[in-house]
């Protein structure tokens, strides 16, 4: 890191320049201070023009000039979206306000996915709003970095300036900067120093964890809550196939994502998730002293109101050296039902919720009859509409937090288009309403249907979904 001094318009500005970096970060960077878009700069250093893709062989020691030539947009004008993401127009409908973009720094559409993924979790979001900071611990200055980087990001995502057409977008530098010094392993360059492309998972699980220890060191109360919105709990019994004698063994471990293995046999998510939960192996027996086999059964415990998915997709092929890709088509639901992956006893407490969603969705059937037989006197009309009824509690009362009745309806997905983990294209496809989504392809942010989402099963070089986030299915009182 080196830093320099960067002159335009009159004014000085001292920036950190990092000359290993692609120089459209440090672009970005002059953007944030000077308001002109890194299509307008010319950035000049030593005499040379520096591109977006190259230093030009520019070195600067500490206090090197760099001359910015350029004009600056006018000020963003700050816009504040309601809670649900929409306005209302002139007629009363609702107008969709879709969110606003982030700008590719460089294969960073990994990141980009991630982070748009997050912002379907309203209870995560008002943690990280209200985040004061904490730096306690050896690693506590870069996770508040982190943190902190984050929170400032989705606070610009708010307020960016939008166009004629409604998008918006911003640069997500700060948050980049602060990922790769926390966790380097995202900073790794090919052989001509360009940023390489990451795994989406790995970022969408690292961060999840370091969000969550980081809100428990501001705020103990707050994070206690988010935790328990994210975390579900597993039982693993243990069971030796060759001797009657030797007694199951039992443990519980917390879980903040499934998995599901795309096997032969597996043409559907359910089924991925299941095929593991029951599996054979080997290891030594203390009552028949040798190796024995042993069936390892997995139960939910208790069920998280947020639940992610990883499809895995990605395996290590020794020839070629890259993780390659599994482009098999596996379906998956918008309603996710795990009532069979839970423990008798967690069965037992979600049936009462269960049965209130088959009555609930009875009656609605009996309303559609009921107005395609009144067409004419009452007609759809008859229908009441739900955003008029209120809503019943998805948690248990005594535990905040978690998901009583075993349905989970899908509110995000992070595509992959591409043959391996280390290259391709990354994609959040992220649920807006009860039937309307936004493709958020870096700053490109599109309308699209549940419909479309649905076809991100795989089966081809098209976007293959790779990582699920369910939430809380809705339902409303009778």
């Amino acid at each position: 890191m080196t830093n320099v001094v960067v002159k335009w318009a009159g004014q000085k500005y001292e920036v950190v320049a990092d000359f290993d970096d692609s120089p459209q970060i440090f672009k970005a960077q002059l953007y944030a201070l000077t308001g002109v878009p890194p299509e307008r700069q010319k950035v000049v250093a030593k005499g040379r023009t520096i591109g977006d893709d190259s230093w030009n062989g520019v070195k600067l020691p500490n206090g090197g000039m760099i001359m910015l030539l350029g004009s600056a947009d006018a000020v963003p004008q700050a816009i504040t979206p309601s809670s649900s993401d929409s306005a209302a127009n002139n007629d009363g409908k609702k107008q969709i306000v879709l969110p606003a973009g982030m700008k590719n720094l460089g294969n960073t559409c990994y990141m980009n996915a991630t982070l748009q993924s997050f912002r379907v979790i309203p209870e995560l979001m008002d943690a990280i709003k209200s985040y004061q900071g904490s730096t306690q611990s050896h690693d506590g200055e870069r996770y508040h970095q982190m943190t902190s980087a984050i929170k400032g990001l989705y606070s610009n995502m708010s307020s960016a300036k939008r166009e004629e057409d409604g998008s918006a977008s911003v640069i997500p530098f700060m948050a980049l900067q602060a990922l790769h010094t926390t966790f380097p392993q995202f900073n790794a360059r090919d052989n001509q120093g360009q940023m390489m492309q990451q795994d989406a998972n790995e970022c969408f699980s690292e961060v999840l964890r370091l969000l969550l220890t980081q809100l428990s060191r501001s705020s103990p109360e707050t994070s206690k809550k988010i935790t328990q919105y994210l975390e579900g709990r597993m039982t693993h019994t243990l069971k030796c196939l060759e001797s009657e004698s030797e007694p199951p063994q039992t443990s519980e471990e917390r879980f903040v994502q499934l998995s599901c293995y795309l096997s032969q046999e597996v043409k559907y998510l359910q089924l991925g998730i299941k095929n593991r939960l029951t599996e054979e192996l080997e290891k030594e027996s203390p009552v028949l002293q040798r190796n024995a086999k042993y069936e390892k059964k997995s139960l939910i415990a208790r069920l998280p109101a947020y639940l992610s998915v990883q499809m895995v997709r990605f395996f290590y092929k020794e020839k070629d050296q890259i993780c390659a890709k599994i482009l098999k088509d596996v379906k998956f639901p918008m309603v996710l039902d795990v009532f069979d992956m839970c423990t008798p006893e967690l069965q037992a407490k979600l049936l009462p919720m269960r049965e209130q969603f088959k009555a609930y969705e009875d009656k609605k059937v009996e309303q559609l009859r009921q107005s395609k037989l009144n067409t004419g006197t009452g007609g759809p009309d008859a229908m009441e509409t739900d955003e008029k009824k209120e809503i019943v509690p998805s948690s248990f009362e005594d535990d905040e937090g978690s998901n009583n009745s075993g349905f989970y309806e899908l509110k995000a997905v992070i595509t992959h288009k591409g043959r391996s983990s280390n290259s391709g294209h990354y994609v959040a496809w992220v649920r807006i309403d009860d039937e309307k989504w936004a493709k958020c392809d870096d700053d490109e942010v599109s309308l699209i249907t549940g419909e479309e989402v649905l076809k991100l099963s795989g089966g081809g070089d098209w976007h293959c979904a790779y990582v699920l986030v369910y939430g809380p299915r809705t339902l409303y009182k009778l």
